[in-house]
């Protein structure tokens, strides 16, 4: 008469009807006011109304324990323990707690009102991990329900062994799970949980994906080689990884294709060339360790490079081997094979390790690297002489016996000239260039004077005019 909504005493009459045990007439009294969710997959456990139903039904049951000493036990837990016995042991979970009619109960309110979540939730409370992982199957639930559903509670209850244990028997290639294995690797990559995301690619057999985790596993917050030297096993790790991918690889080349969708591919040259930077890695990483530890090392910037980073980290990796040892011949060797390996531009390298020799005034480690360069083999002509004209550029307060010493070490005359030049030793280019064929000469003898009389150094402009 009111117009009043009429669920609430429906709900309060169902309640009253499940705490007085008449299970039947409780159900017809909710189908007048519950309804089922407009979509399974959401991220709930349905109406609140249904949770109120599932919380009363499953505190109504206890545990059933069979104890020697249960002397006093009642009648009706005694009844109750024979009729839950002779129930059909089809439905049977792994879990302590066996079916009865309350939960039978249960189920049927969440199969009939419940979403996918709140039944896979049920099963997984009740060490049902089965059943929830068949339901989460049949239905094909997205994997945001098994995240929140199954694989969340089983590593937050020490249950990750049960549950990989489980997908393997259901279905031992695990292509059904794949979606959802996946989708539980970025989530532990989201919340930085490695440790178990590592775990969780060994069970996929994902070996590419796990060899990555090993590298963040080597290279995370390390603020020196010597850190990085007690973390070689991850280095042996990643090797290991990617030779087992190899061979899984070449095993199944002549078979027909694998169905194979989740794990990572990578072909077998990048393979091949990611195992040889982990052996690079792995001097790089005794060599330093080595200087750190005998007090050479010099060089501590904010970011530790490897040869996991990109190319300018590499770069920075090849300075760093070559600075760090007793000399830099002690280091070059590592570091071309470095350049080589990854295809570096070999001048910009040298010029930046130049240029912090300098800075260290190691004049005659220069004239080492120079020697290096030249007898690498590879060396274009003018190498040794840019390398000296990159350092010009940048430092005019080198010693002069130094500077001479590094002019003299270059192969071109003219750039010989174009140095003194630059270092505004004019003299010096005045006789560099009169030694030059005579048209040249004449050329560069008139540009040096040019020099001289704008910078005013009557001297070298009268020798000059003299000559010409």
């Amino acid at each position: 008469k009111s117009g009043l909504d009429p669920g609430g005493a429906w709900h309060a009459w169902g309640m009253a009807c499940l705490k007085a045990g008449n299970l039947s007439s409780a159900r017809e009294k909710f189908n007048r006011c519950l309804k089922p969710p407009m979509d399974l997959n959401q991220l709930s456990h349905g109406s609140r109304l249904v949770q109120d139903v599932i919380q009363y039904l499953e505190s109504t049951v206890k545990p059933i324990l069979i104890a020697d000493d249960d002397y006093f036990a009642t009648l009706r837990e005694l009844e109750a323990t024979l009729r839950t016995r002779s129930l059909s042991l089809d439905m049977i979970c792994e879990g302590k707690i066996q079916h009865n009619s309350y939960y039978q109960e249960c189920l049927f309110y969440l199969h009939s009102y419940g979403t996918n979540l709140a039944i896979i939730s049920f099963y997984m409370r009740h060490d049902c991990m089965r059943e929830a992982l068949l339901h989460l199957l049949n239905k094909e639930s997205p994997s945001e329900v098994f995240i929140e559903g199954i694989f969340i509670p089983s590593y937050e209850s020490g249950k990750l062994h049960m549950l990989e244990n489980l997908l393997e028997t259901i279905d031992p290639g695990l292509e059904s799970w794949g979606v959802y294995l996946i989708a539980a690797c970025k989530y532990l990559q989201r919340k930085n949980y490695y440790h178990i995301l590592y775990e969780l690619q060994q069970f996929m057999k994902d070996h590419v994906r796990a060899a990555m985790t090993c590298i963040r596993f080597f290279t995370h917050g390390a603020k020196s080689y010597t850190e990085l030297g007690g973390r070689q096993t991850w280095l042996l790790k990643i090797k290991d990884h990617l030779k087992v991918y190899l061979q899984e690889v070449s095993r199944n080349s002549g078979r027909k294709k694998m169905a194979c969708t989740f794990r990572k591919k990578m072909s077998a040259t990048d393979v091949s060339r990611h195992i040889n930077t982990v052996d690079l890695q792995m001097e790089v990483t005794k060599f330093l360790h080595r200087c750190e530890s005998s007090g050479t090392s010099q060089i501590t910037g904010s970011s530790l490079p490897t040869l996991f980073g990109n190319n300018n980290m590499k770069m920075d990796v090849a300075c760093k081997v070559m600075l760090e040892g007793k000399n830099i011949e002690e280091g070059f060797g590592i570091a071309f094979r470095v350049l080589q390996d990854f295809q570096l531009e070999a001048t910009e390298l040298y010029s930046k390790v130049a240029k912090q020799l300098v800075k260290q005034q190691k004049y005659s480690e220069i004239r080492q690297l120079l020697k290096c360069v030249n007898e690498s083999g590879v060396a274009a002509k003018n190498d040794g002489d840019n390398i000296i004209l990159n350092c010009l550029n940048e430092f005019k307060n080198i010693p002069a016996e130094d500077l001479d010493n590094l002019i003299q070490d270059m192969d071109s005359d003219e750039n010989k000239i174009q140095a003194y030049v630059m270092c505004n030793k004019l003299r010096s280019a005045y006789l560099v260039s009169v030694r030059q064929e005579k048209t040249r000469a004449v050329q560069l003898v008139q540009h040096v004077r040019q020099l001289a009389e704008s910078s005013r150094d009557d001297i070298v402009k009268a020798i000059c005019t003299q000559w010409l």
